[in-house]
């Protein structure tokens, strides 16, 4: 993050202004202490202009199907013993569920949540979310209401609306979560 902001000759307080998120938050992960959320960090991404996978040292999405065979327009087929990108973030890693398809706007993913870590300030960005919980429990709070979900339990929201997840158990929590628009 410190890279890509000073690249831009930007200050902690110009990426603050630009992502929405605190300076003494951006300072913090910065410097190591704090550890930033996936929503948070595709704010920090967009400020910068840059791609959510950047910073996990990957190679952006080629969208033009240069540098190989082209990929079709209208759908992907992953196959279980495909070998799919995998990102950590925070207490959470995420493995993708899916190859990148050039005109197609989901992104599924398998959610692995380690227990406790640090609450995240609710936030709202575009799009929309689902997650499905396949394992394990997790605290999801929308727009300041706490609500448990269990296996086999959904939520489906508008991410605009402030919202925050959460595991406070004391085992891996495993979630299925589709989002738009695709973060990495």
């Amino acid at each position: 993050m410190r890279q890509f902001r000073t690249e831009q000759g930007l200050t902690l307080r110009g990426l603050a202004a630009r992502s929405g998120l605190s300076i003494g938050f951006l300072s913090q992960v910065e410097r190591g202490i704090s550890t930033i959320g996936l929503t948070a960090l595709g704010s920090v991404a967009a400020a910068l202009d840059r791609s959510v996978a950047e910073f996990f040292n990957e190679q952006p999405p080629d969208p033009d199907g240069a540098g190989g065979e082209e990929p079709p327009v209208h759908f992907t087929l992953t196959r279980r013993e495909s070998v799919t990108r995998q990102f950590a973030s925070g207490q959470q890693t995420y493995r993708m569920l899916s190859d990148r398809g050039r005109q197609l706007v989901l992104e599924p993913m398998l959610v692995q949540i380690a227990p406790g870590g640090r609450r995240e300030d609710a936030y709202g960005h575009p799009g929309e979310e689902f997650a499905y919980v396949v394992e394990g429990e997790l605290l999801y709070e929308v727009q300041g209401v706490e609500h448990r979900l269990f296996p086999g339990d959904s939520l489906h929201l508008r991410s605009n609306v402030p919202h925050r997840l959460y595991n406070d158990t004391d085992q891996v929590t495993s979630v299925i979560s589709v989002v738009t628009p695709r973060l990495f």
